[in-house]
């Protein structure tokens, strides 16, 4: 597939689960009465990762995600010079989503934007959780995201259905992290809603670079030792 082709779909996918898991807290998880509450943004993030593994997975690997993209070439999963054009893609597609979801939003008389689904540590945290402890949750989750992905995408894996548990992996990481991080083992998607909230989300952000990346890359390695990583996945 050629790399616009690739790239378009890196970027919409992206926009996608920003603007839908990030939305879910935004505009649905306190309305009163109809509320989707924890349980629903944590599933809304799992199914936005669903849906676009099918929908454009078969175009560009469906990746979404800058750790993602690290974690699959540290496996040797993939190609180096891609890395970059992926990444611009990803967090374009974010900071877009966060852009029309903060217009979305703002037409409500008394919305707040507050801290617009954004990460934090300490006293950004929802369960003020201090920076070491969201280091650790955030690498070990994302850990695990890749190990999950490298899993269900190698040889010998069931084929066709790696959507589904790359998809529940993330609604799974979602239900524990979110007291601690507001969840994100995603620069990408972190970098949109903290563009928009502005202050201290901002200066918050490196760490929701660092430790996603570094998880991934972690991942990577063990994957590449204990599976046969040789071909760009498809989920």
């Amino acid at each position: 597939m050629d790399m616009p082709r690739r790239l378009g779909a890196e970027f919409f996918g992206t926009f996608w689960l920003t603007f839908a898991g990030c939305g879910s807290a935004v505009l649905a998880a306190g309305f009163p009465a109809l509320g989707i509450g924890f349980l629903g943004v944590s599933l809304a993030f799992g199914l936005t990762v669903l849906t676009m593994a099918y929908a454009v997975g078969h175009i560009s690997g469906g990746h979404f995600n800058c750790a993602v993209t690290i974690g699959l070439w540290a496996g040797g999963r993939f190609k180096a010079s891609d890395v970059i054009p992926y990444i611009i893609a990803q967090v374009a597609g974010a900071i877009v989503a966060a852009a029309v979801l903060y217009a979305i939003a703002s037409g409500k008389p008394d919305w707040v934007a507050g801290g617009f689904a954004s990460n934090g540590f300490g006293d950004l945290s929802p369960g003020k959780y201090g920076l070491m402890s969201c280091l650790f949750s955030e690498v070990i989750a994302t850990f695990f995201f890749l190990y999950v992905i490298i899993g269900t995408t190698s040889k010998g894996a069931a084929v066709g259905f790696a959507g589904i548990p790359i998809g529940l992996c993330l609604t799974l990481i979602h239900l524990f992290l979110i007291p601690v991080t507001n969840a994100s083992v995603n620069p990408a998607r972190s970098t949109g809603p903290a563009l928009f909230a502005g202050g201290a989300y901002i200066g918050q952000l490196w760490l929701f670079w660092v430790a996603p990346c570094l998880g991934a890359a972690l991942a990577g390695f063990v994957g590449r030792w204990q599976h046969d990583l040789v071909d760009t996945p498809s989920t």
